[in-house]
């Protein structure tokens, strides 16, 4: 049986993220932080099984272009994954879901956009960094 496989039976919920971006780092920091029941594990797009959950939903493993948020077996991309892992949080957090009023293709346009340009706007960094005490606790590989 595959990680993949197991993370299906697995009750909490898994985001995938870039760890040599800043945003997206900063992106995961804001969960933990937020994420009062615990219900997020953590990987970075650059580890195994980051990779193989890439390469299973088809997307490019040179280039990181979205987080992947998992939530009872349900993959979300782009601003999907956003809007999931908000609203999973509850409120205040889960007001963000008022951006599903959006087409699809305009929210992923807009997440597009800020995607290629997350490095110009935001940095980034050579290698991943070493995460948080309280990340590394919900970090799986």
């Amino acid at each position: 049986m595959s990680e993949t496989d197991d993370l299906s039976k697995n009750p909490q919920s898994l985001i995938v993220f870039d760890g040599a971006c800043i945003m997206c780092s900063a992106f995961a920091d804001f969960i933990v932080r937020h994420d009062h029941k615990k219900q997020f594990l953590f990987t970075t797009a650059q580890s195994p099984l980051g990779l193989s959950l890439y390469t299973q939903y088809g997307l490019r493993t040179d280039i990181y272009e979205t987080n992947i948020v998992i939530i009872d077996g349900v993959a979300h991309q782009k601003m999907g994954s956003l809007i999931a892992a908000l609203d999973a949080l509850g409120w205040p957090w889960r007001a963000v879901s008022v951006l599903k009023l959006l087409p699809k293709p305009l929210r992923n346009t807009l997440y597009d956009f800020i995607a290629r340009n997350r490095h110009r706007f935001f940095g980034k960094k050579d290698n991943c960094d070493i995460p948080s005490a309280a990340l590394r606790a919900r970090i799986v590989e």
